[in-house]
């Protein structure tokens, strides 16, 4: 097609083969948006095209992908507000004429399997390394394995006797996201081989981070729910995992970040402060930190 639609909060510039979609940047701008930068959209990822008129004198171009197609989509799972959906270009009114002219080329350009769940991902996901702070610890993901991270502040104590974690993506099946605007969000990592049991509250499941207001936000945690399930799908199936629970080990790092030390060391004496921690035990966890240094 080799033309570009400006609408609101993006610009679609189309190719023969994809639509580069970039995002505007600004304070009105959804954050999700901005985290996302550009996103690349193979016509092969597409399952349909819609045009419909919007709010307040608009009208939406609606670019619907396949199921699988896209992992940010995938993780998402129909959890996505309206106004933060990638695939809606909002467009003034007087701009219909031209979005059904490119509804109808998007149309031209759908694949033979459009209507059929995609077996691979045709769309990428952000590219590691990627980290958000949840509620009770920080979530960070460097292309191979996951690790959480507790807070003193925030983790339950059964995350606490487990220690900190780390989850190899060739151990993991899946991630389920529940986003943080609902009751209950959080990041669970899934592991090969489960049994099928229904896993337990999240607050206490060490293969899972909970979310909380500030926590968690859908800009941070989603992404990097994408980019988990990316990695999972691209590790290819394996076999099946002597482990039938989310696998529980610390997690190893040749080297800490001073920084996050720190923050752990000043967490430890604000308890230690305030009584929650005996001069001994406050200590000894000082003395265990300090040596990962």
């Amino acid at each position: 097609m080799g033309d570009v639609l400006a609408g609101f909060h993006a610009v679609w510039e189309f190719d023969t083969d994809s639509v580069l979609i970039r995002f505007e940047r600004g304070i009105r701008r959804p954050k999700l948006f901005q985290a996302l930068g550009e996103r690349r959209i193979p016509y092969e990822a597409l399952r349909s095209v819609e045009l419909s008129a919007g709010r307040r004198g608009t009208v939406v171009l609606h670019a619907v992908p396949r199921p699988g197609a896209d992992p940010l989509m995938e993780a998402a799972a129909g959890q996505l507000k309206e106004d933060a959906d990638p695939y809606r270009l909002v467009l003034p009114a007087e701009r219909e004429t031209l979005a059904e002219y490119y509804a109808d080329e998007l149309r031209t350009a759908l694949g033979p399997a459009a209507s059929s769940p995609a077996d691979r991902h045709l769309v990428a996901a952000p590219e590691p390394p990627l980290h958000f702070k949840a509620y009770d610890g920080k979530a960070s993901f460097d292309g191979s394995s996951v690790a959480f991270r507790w807070f003193w502040t925030g983790a339950s104590s059964a995350k606490w006797k487990c220690g900190d974690q780390s989850f190899p993506v060739g151990e993991l099946a899946g991630v389920e996201w529940r986003s943080p605007e609902v009751f209950n969000g959080h990041l669970r990592l899934l592991a090969r081989g489960s049994d099928g049991r229904t896993p337990g509250e999240a607050d206490q499941d060490p293969a899972a981070v909970v979310f909380g207001l500030g926590y968690g936000p859908v800009h941070e945690s989603l992404p990097f729910a994408a980019a988990v399930l990316q990695a999972v799908r691209a590790a290819g199936p394996a076999p099946e995992a002597t482990i039938r629970t989310p696998p529980v080990r610390p997690a190893v790092e040749a080297r800490r970040d001073p920084a996050d030390i720190a923050d752990r060391i000043r967490q430890l004496g604000e308890l230690h402060e305030a009584g929650l921690l005996t001069d001994d035990e406050f200590s000894a966890k000082k003395a265990e930190l300090l040596a990962e240094l």
